[in-house]
């Protein structure tokens, strides 16, 4: 299926790697100029190269940036240019008890997940708006609707981005603009590799069998989610075909929340 993003720019935050990189990879392979984010300048320039070597032809950039620091984004922006297609990827969670997380965590946890997209979206959908067209979407997790007791801080934070993507959506009535978000579920992301890795080191067992016990009683799927799967419906989502689609949260979290959510 041709999804007509040639011609047009996307810009996904934090795509050195994990579901950002493979949003990034699937727009690439779509025709759309791509350009990555990460907080290393040389990080990111080399999952660029990475990038290109994968995908000959395509037209990709790298942007260093923090985007939990203000600065960094205002600077980031005055260099982007025209953009079509806004991710707000970037994210950061923990496994940690509620009562020993400090005040200067949750800030944090804010600054990621839930101002990262804010400073963006408040600097690139007024120009999505004047040109009455463009897509953002917001990468969220089933965990901000069904809150784990161990991620408060990382659920609440998530919930904040969702519900404001979701009042974004209402400012562009009568536009081509969309504002969504895909709810994804138990990832095997780069990050959840090595933790799945070190984790089976200790127990003396093979990292394809602890990633299986981990969830196979709490996923439809019986297993983790790959990157791919969620950047399939992140592309579809960015494509003129998606087109009466806005103001959604759609699920890509393989049955772990009830059906009824």
């Amino acid at each position: 299926m041709d999804l007509k993003l040639s011609g047009s720019t996307a810009f996904v935050s934090g795509s050195t790697q994990g579901i950002g990189y493979a949003v990034a990879e699937r727009c690439a392979a779509e025709g759309a100029t791509v350009i990555l984010n990460g907080r290393d300048q040389e990080r990111t320039a080399a999952a660029a190269q990475r990038l290109l070597a994968s995908r000959p032809g395509s037209r990709v950039s790298a942007a260093a940036a923090d985007c939990s620091n203000s600065d960094q984004v205002a600077e980031l922006l005055d260099r982007l240019g025209e953009v079509d297609i806004l991710v707000n990827n970037v994210g950061h969670f923990d496994v940690a008890p509620f009562a020993t997380i400090s005040d200067d965590e949750w800030v944090r946890y804010f600054q990621v997940n839930t101002l990262s997209g804010v400073r963006l979206a408040r600097g690139l959908l007024p120009g999505m708006l004047d040109r009455g067209r463009g897509r953002i979407i917001f990468i969220g997790t089933e965990s901000s609707v069904d809150v784990p007791a161990d991620m408060i801080h990382y659920g609440a934070s998530k919930a904040a981005a969702l519900a404001c993507a979701n009042g974004l959506a209402k400012l562009t009535r009568g536009t081509d603009v969309t504002v969504n978000t895909v709810l994804g579920g138990p990832t095997y992301s780069d990050g959840v590799a090595r933790a799945v890795e070190q984790i089976a080191a200790t127990q003396s067992i093979a990292p394809e069998e602890l990633a299986e016990s981990l969830v196979r009683d709490a996923s439809l799927l019986e297993r983790f989610i790959s990157p791919d799967e969620i950047a399939n419906l992140v592309a579809f989502l960015a494509s003129p075909l998606s087109s009466a689609i806005n103001g959604a949260a759609l699920r890509a979290e393989g049955g772990v929340l009830p059906t009824i959510v």
